[in-house]
Order: C-alpha cells, then sequence, then structure tokens
C-alpha cells in the first residue's frame, strides 16, 4: 500500500452560498493546493493537475453536495484506474478544535455525510487529512453550525490549521506520511488552542 496519494479530494458544498462555510474547509484547501480547475461532468467535480516533489497529482472538488461526495469520488477513482488506497481526503472535523489538523488512514465517518458517502462508494482504506472546526455544543445544533462561516477569532485559528496542514502535504510528498504526520502532530497550535488538543491521530 503506498501512503503517497495520487488524488487529492477537498469536500465541500457547491455554490457562493457555501463558500465561506465551516463545513467548506476542504475545498479552502484544495484551492491553496491547486488552481485552474476546470468542471468535468463526467466526474461530478472540478478537477486539476499538481506537481508535488515530481508526483502527479490531481485534486478534485466534488459538486455533488456533501452527502453525495462518494459519487464523484467513486467516478474519479474508475475513470483514472486508481485505488481507495490513493485518495486523500480533506474534510472538515467537529471533534478537533479550530486551529488543529490531524492526518490519518481509515475508520468510521464520525458522523461526517461526506465521508460516510465515500466510504459507502469506495470503501474506507482512504487517508483523511482532518481539519478542525470545533463542536457547537449539542448534536442538534450542528447542522446550523456547519452550514454556518465561522466568526473572526475562529476563522484566524482555521486558517493557522490550513498553513500547518499546506506544509504537511508538502512534507508528505517529499519525505512520506510518517515526517507529515510527526510535523503536523507537532506542529505548535495557536494561543487558546492548545489546552483542547486531543490525542494525534
Amino acid at each position: 500500500m503506498s501512503d503517497i496519494p495520487t488524488l487529492i479530494v477537498g469536500l465541500g458544498n457547491p455554490g457562493d452560498e457555501h463558500e465561506r462555510d465551516r463545513h467548506n474547509v476542504g475545498f479552502w484547501l484544495a484551492d491553496r493546493i491547486g488552481s485552474g480547475f476546470a468542471k468535468d461532468q463526467k466526474l461530478l467535480g472540478d478537477v486539476c493537475r499538481i506537481a508535488l516533489h515530481n508526483h502527479n497529482v490531481r485534486i478534485l472538488k466534488p459538486t455533488t453536495f456533501m452527502n453525495r461526495s462518494g459519487q464523484s469520488v467513486r467516478r474519479t477513482i474508475d475513470y483514472f484506474k486508481l485505488s481507495a488506497e490513493s485518495v486523500l481526503v480533506i474534510h472538515d472535523d467537529l471533534d478537533l478544535p479550530p486551529g488543529t489538523a490531524r492526518l490519518k488512514r481509515g475508520g468510521g465517518h464520525g458522523g461526517h455525510n461526506g465521508l460516510r458517502d465515500i466510504i459507502a462508494h469506495c470503501g474506507s482504506d482512504f487517508l483523511r487529512l482532518r481539519i478542525g472546526i470545533g463542536h457547537p455544543g449539542s448534536k442538534s445544533k450542528v447542522v446550523g453550525y456547519v452550514l454556518r462561516p465561522p466568526g473572526k477569532d475562529e476563522l484566524t485559528e482555521i486558517e493557522h490549521a490550513l498553513d500547518a496542514s499546506r506544509r504537511a502535504l508538502d512534507r508528505l510528498y517529499a519525505a512520506g506520511l510518517e515526517a507529515a504526520m510527526q510535523d503536523l502532530h507537532t506542529a505548535t497550535p495557536p494561543k487558546d488552542v492548545t489546552d483542547d488538543l486531543g490525542p494525534a491521530g
């Protein structure tokens, strides 16, 4: 199993009305990594191709809305004859505080509808880059929370996590998954976040 992804998937919802939502941090990071995205109807997403440390990588932003992300990922995997193990999915994570990010392979969906659909279509053996957005404190508030923009201070912390994640991806393609995880999971979080950190992974 290779730990070097050939497909990076940033999760989010399409449309200007969702552009700044917490749920769209996967799109935010995808846009920091790639450029010149082109709409591809057959893949149900926007796609670009980049080179990272001599690795040719495609970046996909599904345009199916979050809860149908797996349809786009499955089509892309099949079209380019990839394996699920060669995919890295970037997504928001309620279980991590803003300002933190974690890399892991496999696992469940944790209630995330985008991950739920990808697992249903592709299995669970893909890499995940989890961007913390915090939790509203009540399950009944989650939908409204993820579909709203973060506050100013929270956004600053999320931007910190996105910067750290961008560096970790560079490290991943330069030196491998273990090195990237070491760098990301020991990165200094912004002020006031340190005490909230859970275990890495």
